[in-house]
């Protein structure tokens, strides 16, 4: 029995040294990280693994991320506004500047204000009236409101008339304008314009003459105030070939018209 008992005691030793097989094998490489965690001590070092950057480095970098995205949608592109007239600095090839001095633009507008104010159609149609921001902002664009410009197609001075349409003007009204003169031309651009807006009215608008911006949906849109600035620009002809369709010839022009309207550099005149 003695004999027994020491051989059972001797494999229980044995045993608890080797660990079930355990010790020198790849599971204890496994156990000695776990071990470790558990048994970290106040006043130790903290484990590498417990020192992995946290999310909050994520969510800083992901902020500056979402602002570039909005900064492109918060302002309109430029390029949306019409362009203004290039008779200020630089006149095409063939155009020129006589040898008159230029009437300074505030003198300018009063002229332009007086052609507004003008009611041209008394008899036949009476409630026919401009108004100065139309015939302003075509001035504007046609000229810069200079007074010396010839250009290539035979346009003069602030309203840049043709000689045809101040014949017309002339005949049909018995009148004498004379083109050169700054007040003249004023008068017979915005002459034309009454006749270009009762022709227009007649035959495509059932005789009104309402320019009033109200009844335009777009500045693209087939109404008297567009056909009308279209017309200033691309003629009789031109609005007669594009009725069919009720598509404007000249959109370009119309629209850089219509914002002059609104906002021009000659307001501050």
């Amino acid at each position: 029995m003695t004999r027994g008992r020491k051989l059972g005691a001797a494999v229980a030793a044995l045993l608890m040294v080797t660990g079930c097989g355990l010790v020198g094998g790849k599971d204890d490489e496994v156990a000695a990280p776990v071990a470790a965690e558990v048994s970290e001590t106040p006043g130790e070092t903290a484990d590498p693994v417990a020192e992995e950057p946290t999310p909050e480095p994520e969510v800083t970098t992901s902020k500056p991320a979402r602002k570039p995205s909005k900064r492109p949608t918060s302002k309109p592109p430029a390029a949306a506004e019409p362009t203004q007239p290039v008779f200020w600095s630089e006149l095409p090839a063939c155009a020129r500047r006589d040898k008159t001095k230029p009437v300074p633009r505030k003198t300018v507008k009063k002229a332009l204000k007086a052609a507004s104010a003008r009611v041209y159609w008394r008899t036949e149609a009476p409630t026919l009236k401009l108004n100065y921001p139309l015939v302003k902002a075509i001035a504007w664009q046609e000229s810069g409101w200079q007074t010396n410009i010839h250009n290539c197609d035979g346009g003069t001075g602030v309203m840049q008339v043709m000689p045809d349409t101040v014949d017309m003007i002339n005949n049909r009204f018995g009148l004498q304008y004379d083109a050169q003169n700054y007040k003249d031309n004023a008068f017979v651009g915005a002459n034309y314009i009454a006749w270009f807006t009762r022709w227009a009215g007649q035959n495509y608008f059932k005789e009104n003459y309402n320019l009033s911006p109200g009844k335009c949906k777009s500045h693209t849109s087939w109404c008297l105030l567009n056909v009308v600035i279209s017309g200033y620009n691309a003629g009789q002809g031109g609005i007669e070939a594009a009725a069919e369709s009720r598509t404007l010839p000249n959109p370009q022009y119309v629209a850089a018209v219509r914002s002059l309207m609104n906002r021009c550099e000659c307001d501050q005149f």
